[in-house]
This record gives C-alpha cells, structure tokens and sequence, in this order.
C-alpha cells in the first residue's frame, strides 16, 4: 500500500492510493474529515488515513517527524491487540522526489451506524453486542502484559496520586463550571476510600488484576459488526496511561454509557464483564473507579467550557455521576441492632442483598467460637452457659477482627448483634475510624407483644433466646441515640428501603 501526493503544473492536486481501496460504505459519506487536538483522520470510501499533528502538547510530543512515525507504529502495535484487521499498517505521504514527507496510520473504514454509542443513542437492544464486548474485553485482559512495573501503577500511593493530578488540574474550575459542593464531596469520599484501602490495592496486585490495558474504552470507539465488535484507539501515546486494574479498564466504559443517559447499559455491561472474567472484585472498588474515570473526564470537559455551553452542563453531568458512584462505593461499616423477636435477623441479610455487603452474625460467631454448629440449641438462662459476659467478649472481638480485615478489602460488612451495650458500640465506631469506613447504626424495633409472638412463634435456629431473655434484653439496653431506629411491621421491603436509604444517601443527601 502506498500513500503519496503529487504535484500538477496549476497547483498541489493530493490523490489517495491504495491495493485495497474499496466503494464507501452504504448510507454514508465517500469522504469525511475528523480533526481532534492531535490527529487528522481522513475517511476515504472503506479506507481511513490517521495523521499525527505536528504539535507538542505537554502530555504528547510529535513535533517531528521521527517521533510522528515511531507514534504511528505504536498505535498500530497497540490496537492490533483488540482489532487485527483494522490497523493494516503505517504508511508514508512521499512529495515528487520521493521524499518522505509524513507518515499515517492505514485503517479499515468502521461503519458509523455500527458504533455502540449509535446503537445505545437511538434505543437499539444491545444485551447481544455487549456480552460480545464483555467476552473480548475479558479475554483480552487475559493477555494483557503484567509485570513489577505494570503492577506499580496498582499500587494505593499510585491511585491516589492519579486523584490528586486530576484535584491539582480541575481546582481552577470549582465554582466556575464545577458545582463546589459536588466538587468537594468527590474529594472527601475519593480521600476517605483510599486511607483505608492498602490491603485491598495489595490484594489486586496479588491476583494479577493490574494489566497493561486499553485505557479509554469509549463507546464512540467500539463498532459492533456482524463477525464481532471491534474496540479501537487505545491510550499509546504514554505507556503508563494503561497500566492499570482491569475493573478501572472496564469503569471507563460503565461512565460512558451512563454519560449517554443509559446507566442501565453500563450496569449490564459491568454484570457481564465479571460474569465473563470470573473477576470478583468488590463492589466498592467498581463504584470508585467508575467516580475516578467520572471525575477525570469531568475535569477535560471543563476545559473546553468556555466554548460551549453544552460542555458547561457535560461537566456538571459528569461531576454528579462521580459522586453518585462514590457515595455507592462508600465502604460501611454497618451495625444492625435491637431485641430478639425485631426483626434485624431477617432485616440484615436483605439489606446485605441488596448492598453486597457482607454480614457477621453474633450468633453464628458466638457457636463457632464454641466448636458448635449455628443451628445446634443451647438454651441457658440470661448471662449463663456461652451467653456470659466473658463470652459476649469474646464474640465481639472476633466479630470486630472479621470486619477489619473484610473493611480493608473494600467490603461493606453488617454486624448483626443486639448492640445492647453501649461500649460495644463505640468499639466499633472506633474500627470503621481506623479503617475509614462510614459507620452507619441502626435500631430495629417492634412493639414488645409482637417481638415476643415473633420469638414464641420461631422454630429451632441459630438464635437461643426465649421471651424471658427478650423481656431482660429490653430491661437492660443502653439508650442508644445515635441509631436510626425502623420500624419492622411493614414488609421487609419496605425496612430494606428505609436501611438502604440511611446506608446509601441519594446524592444531593450526601452533599448536603
């Protein structure tokens, strides 16, 4: 294949020429021109011709024309690993002399009718073309090159410097495009979610997740064709841009598709990916990522906000998304409390559905503890047999040392336990501090006549106590005035809407 421009007697006459040069594709233009701040792409019937710009722009240099041709290669070495055959090769422009003038990048002409923000935009059914995307992205992350300086860019110290770039870089924009109380709770829960994180960043690095991946997978770039999708335009002018966690590789396109107006469509492609990798990394640390990659393209679009007001309210749009993921992927340390016969059983584990979030039961660790099965009865008098004061000591401590580790992992844990004393309490209030994790308490409560039907009316469990130890609980029970108290008459949806509420505050809450 060659590319070269001629000179006629009355003027410069450009000609494209090509071995594989075919009709334009049906329905759109023969010849387009796309110009972004580095690139020229020149779309000529089923070919397309990538030109570097001259221009050095801080981040990226190709000011000549030895650096043009080796980015040029690079592009194409790169994106061979996601479309083979799009990226043909690297061409020349050559003048009459046969002198090189510029090099491009040769490609396969995608359809524009075939690209997934096309198909998602117009309300197209996409669950095919994104399982599709999910597997090739998948298997792609398999084949990824890792290695110590790959897995640098994993690290915690790493990601939170990542962040403060993007603070350091956007901070002239708070209150001029960004809302400044957005802008703040983006820093405050980003900050709050890393200071406690070091075991989970480790635990990625560990199990081979940081990869040198995509970078910026957009839903502009991905053309879902009838042989499979093709996903093109990685990061290649800086290597180290794509090294990073594959669930950050996978955020980039999840924000895009809810920037689209389709946070359905992201969540759907999240699912699929990690039913595709086998990836199961919490849900925290997809909530952070897809805030981070929010944030970050927030602060891009604001630099262009001067020019245009669309672009003004695509970085407010994008501010809110990343505190909406954020103040999902706050990592909770929650305590679920109240008298036997109130429901905060059966309450816990349908909040931790609904969350994700793991849940520690005191009665289960309690008869661990004691070498017994959870469902063996051991019926004593209050205060005696395992339900002394040494006991529930030593109960509570191994429920606080299940959910450090479990907090440090990025694991929302619910301690399901009576919380009668106030000590206790504080214990753990103290934890979720050290482990920067929001606590959030809450009281289930039941009138006393129905707690106790409930209790008389339970057949054998993991729970021992009778409506005596109920009656005696109640007796005993350290106000307790910082708990959300619930009512648990309703149906259990309702309570878990009421918890879930407390637990995940809709966001212009939690910017309050």
């Amino acid at each position: 294949m060659e590319v070269r421009i001629e000179r006629g007697g009355t003027g410069r006459r450009e000609s494209v020429m090509s071995s594989r040069a075919g009709s334009a594709l049906t329905g759109e233009p023969y010849v387009v021109l796309r110009e972004t701040h580095s690139a020229v792409v020149l779309l000529v019937g089923s070919r397309a011709f990538k030109f570097k710009k001259p221009v050095d722009l801080g981040f990226l240099d190709f000011s000549t024309l030895a650096r043009r041709e080796d980015a040029c290669h690079r592009e194409v070495e790169l994106n061979r690993r996601l479309a083979p055959d799009v990226y043909d090769g690297v061409g020349q422009v050559r003048d009459e002399d046969g002198r090189t003038i510029e090099h491009l990048v040769l490609m396969r002409r995608m359809p524009d009718s075939r690209r997934l923000s096309r198909l998602v935009a117009t309300g197209v059914p996409v669950d095919d073309e994104l399982r599709q995307v999910a597997r090739l992205v998948a298997d792609f992350h398999t084949r990824c090159r890792t290695g110590p300086d790959v897995d640098a860019a994993g690290m915690r110290s790493s990601v939170a410097r990542r962040w403060q770039n993007n603070f350091d870089e956007s901070r002239a924009f708070r209150g001029q495009v960004l809302a400044p109380q957005a802008y703040d709770e983006v820093e405050r829960l980003s900050a709050r979610f890393l200071a406690g994180r070091d075991a989970l960043f480790a635990d990625r690095i560990a199990r081979g997740a940081v990869v040198d991946g995509h970078g910026d997978l957009l839903a502009d770039d991905i053309f879902c064709l009838p042989d499979g999708p093709r996903i093109l335009d990685c990061l290649d002018f800086d290597d180290t841009l794509r090294f990073m966690d594959r669930i950050d590789d996978v955020a980039c396109l999840v924000m895009d598709l809810e920037r689209l107006g389709s946070p359905a469509v992201g969540r759907r492609f999240r699912e699929l990916y990690v039913e595709m990798s086998g990836d199961r990394a919490p849900a925290s640390l997809i909530e952070h990522y897809v805030g981070y990659r929010a944030f970050m393209r927030a602060k891009v679009t604001s630099m262009r906000a001067g020019q245009s007001a669309g672009a003004r309210a695509e970085a407010q749009l994008l501010l809110d998304i990343a505190v909406r993921h954020l103040v999902q992927g706050a990592v909770s340390l929650i305590m679920v409390g109240g008298t036997p016969g109130t429901g905060k059983t059966t309450a816990a584990a349908a909040l931790a559905d609904e969350l994700g979030a793991v849940v520690l039961s005191s009665d289960r660790v309690r008869k661990e503890l004691a070498g017994l099965p959870a469902e063996a009865p051991q019926p004593a008098a209050f205060g005696e047999g395992i339900y002394t004061e040494e006991w529930s000591d030593r109960t509570h401590r191994e429920l606080m040392r299940r959910a450090a580790s479990l907090l440090s992992l990025g694991e929302s844990v619910i301690i399901d336990a009576t919380w009668a004393d106030a000590g206790r309490r504080r214990a753990a209030r103290e934890l979720a501090d050290a482990s920067a994790s929001q606590v959030v308490e809450l009281r289930c409560d039941a009138p006393d006549k129905l707690a106790d039907t409930r209790v008389g009316a339970r057949e054998a469990g993991v729970s021992d106590a009778d409506r005596e130890i109920a009656r005696e609980l109640r007796t005993r029970f350290d106000p307790w005035p910082e708990a959300r108290r619930v009512r648990t008459m309703g149906p259990i949806e309702e309570t878990v809407r009421i918890m879930r509420d407390r637990v995940r505050p809709r966001p212009a809450e939690a910017a309050g």
